[in-house]
């Protein structure tokens, strides 16, 4: 039986190197080719869907989203799309917009959530005001952002370079729909209405549009000098800008991570955010957030993450530029950087503050007596396990796991022959 296995292990794994492409056939020779009709680019874009490590465990929910599968609304200014709950049913605590002005105007508007920006590319300028009178006018760069509180009205402006960001709405099942955009008001008061309240004719509201702009064309908007405008109540006490490209990052051999919450930017009480970047090779480490569930939005590089729930159950997804992933609270996982660049990506969060438990922290910060009871570990392993905090790891020679002891996709193993070991003593019991 044995020998039989063996041989038919090593003719899958013949036929895998045979095909040259992604094929559902795992390092000990589980699974077989696929035959059938397939879409092979987005299989060798999830090659750790098509082939799960073994030690992938139970049904789970999907915890994968690309904003490529998002419907996009096009307008003179730029361009929307969005992941709430309707795309991603787990997510209960955040929706994510990606947005493009270029050069363009999101129209000045308001909504019951707070929202948090993100520029990813050329810059914007965000305006605001208060329940005071008193207003806020900043630029944003790449890696800068905003924080807007639930019901403060205000606009974003694309640069003249055009811009595109991320915004964050605490609240799963929010969509971009409900807003309060001040077009769409103004085509629904009735006319008289608009002259009382501002004390003009009728006719001055004649050329108002007849339904919600969302995003126009804005040209160049000039210097930020130009468009500030005095409040007689004064500036807001409290910058809405934050810089998190610019926070000092915890810094390791695998790659660092920028921790941005309410204790660095006083401002925001509602999204704590890490940019968390991942050399080639390295992971960011297993661990777990004991405040609320993570929303992942992925820049750069490829990468792949392992999600662990009571049960138990695990399941690996992969990452690419563009694609949103979701943790719920409580869960252990991993993310490793699987590709030739780095991975860089945002880790969001619905609270005040950044919240992480390490594993390496748990087990190093318990008498090792009761990690020996319950693991068997080595006093040696346990007297090196890093009781600092090191939120992305990298060990030389330790980049994946051997397919000797985590049978997985061969596609990672640069070396791997395509050949079963047998035993030295397989040719005498045969």
């Amino acid at each position: 039986m044995d020998r039989h296995f063996e041989e038919r292990m090593q003719e899958k794994l013949d036929e895998l190197k045979k095909a040259g492409q992604a094929e559902p056939i795992r390092s000990d020779g589980a699974g077989s080719l696929d035959l059938g009709p397939r879409n092979l680019e987005r299989d060798e874009q999830n090659p750790d869907i098509l082939v799960p490590p073994a030690t992938d465990f139970g049904l789970m929910p999907n915890l994968r989203f690309s904003f490529a599968d998002a419907h996009m609304i096009l307008k003179p200014g730029g361009w929307s799309r969005e992941i709430t709950k309707r795309e991603l049913p787990i997510d209960d605590t955040l929706a994510i917009v990606d947005m493009n002005l270029s050069p363009g105007v999101r129209e000045m508007h308001t909504h019951q959530q707070s929202e948090w920006g993100y520029v990813l590319q050329g810059g914007a300028r965000v305006t605001a005001v208060d329940e005071r009178g008193r207003n806020f006018v900043a630029d944003c760069k790449p890696g800068e952002g905003w924080i807007f509180p639930a019901n403060i009205p205000h606009s974003i402006q694309g640069l003249q370079e055009g811009c595109e960001f991320l915004m964050l709405f605490d609240k799963g099942s929010y969509s971009e729909n409900n807003t309060f955009s001040i077009s769409e008001m103004f085509s629904h008061f009735p006319m008289d209405v608009l002259s009382a309240n501002f004390g003009v004719d009728e006719e001055e509201f004649e050329v108002i549009p007849k339904k919600e702009v969302y995003i126009v064309d804005g040209g160049d908007p000039g210097p930020l000098k130009s468009q500030e405008v005095p409040s007689p109540y004064g500036k807001m006490p409290l910058s809405l800008k934050h810089e998190l490209i610019n926070v000092k990052p915890i810094v390791s051999e695998g790659g660092s991570v920028r921790i941005l919450d309410h204790e660095n930017f006083p401002a925001c009480t509602t999204i704590a955010a890490a940019l968390v970047e991942i050399e080639p090779g390295a992971m960011r480490e297993i661990h777990w957030h004991s405040n609320n569930d993570e929303l992942q939005y992925y820049i750069q590089g490829e990468a792949r993450m392992t999600v662990f729930q009571p049960g138990p159950k695990a399941r690996t997804y992969n990452y690419r530029a563009g694609d949103v992933g979701y943790v719920p609270v409580g869960n252990f996982h991993y993310v490793q950087n699987i590709g030739k660049e780095k991975v860089v990506f945002l880790e969001i969060f619905n609270s005040k503050h950044f919240a992480d438990i390490s594993l390496a922290q748990w087990i190093a910060m318990t008498p090792k007596e009761v990690v020996k009871s319950v693991l068997n570990l080595s006093d040696e392993f346990l007297k090196n396990v890093k009781k600092e905090r090191c939120p992305v790891v990298k060990y030389e020679g330790y980049e994946m796991p051997s397919p000797k002891n985590t049978p997985q996709n061969v596609r990672y193993f640069k070396n791997f022959d395509y050949k079963v070991k047998k035993p030295c003593n397989a040719a005498k019991e045969h």
